[in-house]
Order: structure tokens, then sequence, then C-alpha cells
């Protein structure tokens, strides 16, 4: 897997540009407590079982999360470069997971651990709010999910994840896609083939 070679330094700041400002020094602060990772495609980020202990900045690559239910998988999530991604319930009870997670791509990832993160947040303020804004997207965003399939047809559905997230669209296999949006394969194919994307 080719090494991509991003200083960790380069990390920090795309995090500091999307979710907080911050000085020099918290910039250090942040940078000494990101750990860089990189999986290939098919590798295990986190097994059931699994505590997670840390959230994940997926610099370049694409995973799922996903669970087993009456012995079928299910996809929870799908993320692509700038993403983030952890498994909320396990970070924060520091319990086992029941949700898997999966590179579908050579990834590269940066683990932010919760224990330093939430150690260097008590003194520096930027670095709270930068941990503030990840949960509440994080938050957003399973909210947004629910209610897509709760309340949305199939149509909109995949309309919505083609205006969101082009990018899974293009890269995630189908069979994949079609259980994030609590399809089946059958259907997503039907929709794809009559729905008109702006």
């Amino acid at each position: 897997m080719k090494d991509l070679n991003i200083p960790v330094r380069d990390i920090a700041r795309e995090l500091a540009r999307r979710y907080s400002t911050m000085t020099h020094e918290e910039l250090d602060i942040l940078e000494s407590i990101l750990t860089p990772l990189k999986f290939t495609k098919g590798e295990k980020i986190l097994n059931e079982g699994d505590v997670c202990s840390c959230m994940y900045y997926l610099h370049k690559g694409l995973i799922r999360q996903y669970y087993y239910k009456n012995g079928k998988e299910v996809t929870e999530h799908l993320a692509v470069d700038g993403s983030m991604f952890f498994c909320i319930e396990s970070l924060f009870r520091e319990e086992p997971t029941k949700l898997m997670c999966e590179a579908l791509e050579p990834s590269y990832i940066y683990a932010l651990p919760k224990k330093a993160l939430e150690e260097v947040a008590l003194h520096n303020q930027n670095i709270q709010i930068l941990y503030r804004k990840i949960l509440e997207e994080s938050l957003i965003q399973s909210q947004v999910h629910a209610d897509m399939v709760r309340f949305e047809t199939a149509q909109d559905r995949y309309r919505r994840i083609c205006k969101q997230n082009p990018q899974i669209v293009l890269r995630a296999p189908l069979v994949f896609i079609a259980s994030y949006l609590q399809m089946t394969p059958e259907t997503l194919s039907r929709v794809r083939s009559t729905t008109l994307i702006d």
C-alpha cells in the first residue's frame, strides 16, 4: 500500500480548519495526540466486542460500519475521505461494541484517543470546541439517517445519498449502499434505473 507521507501537522490543521480555530500551541497539542494508522482493503478497524477508545478521522479511503441482525450484515454507516467515524455508545460507556468497522479501500486514518482528547480539552478551549463539534456532527448524521429511513421513499433516500455523498455512490459496492439505505439490492437497482439526479 503506497504511503501518503502526510505530516501529522497537516492533519491537525485540516481538523482545526473544519471544526475550530487554533493557536500554534493548540495545534502542537492536537498534533501530539493524533495517531496515524493504515489499513488495507478488507482489513478490520474494529471488531464486534472491541471497546472503541478513539475517534477516527478518515483522511483518505472508504470505510463501513456494520452489525449482524438475524444472521445478515446491516450497514450502519459509510464514510469517505475527510470524515470522522467512531462507535459512540462504546466510546462513552467504555463497553464492547456490537458494530464492526472495515476498510473497503486502502485507508489512511488518524486516531484521536478519547482520554487524551478530553484531558487536553480541559485546558484548551479551541480543542474543547473541536471535540464538541465532532460530537454534534456525529449526532446530527445519526438523526438524519434515522429520519431518512423512517420517512423517505426509496427514490428520495437514493437521491439524498447521491447529493450529499456522491463519492460513496461512486466507490462503495452496491450491496452495502442498499443495506445502508435499508432496501434490497434489487430495489436499489430499480431505483437507480428510474431516478433522475439533479
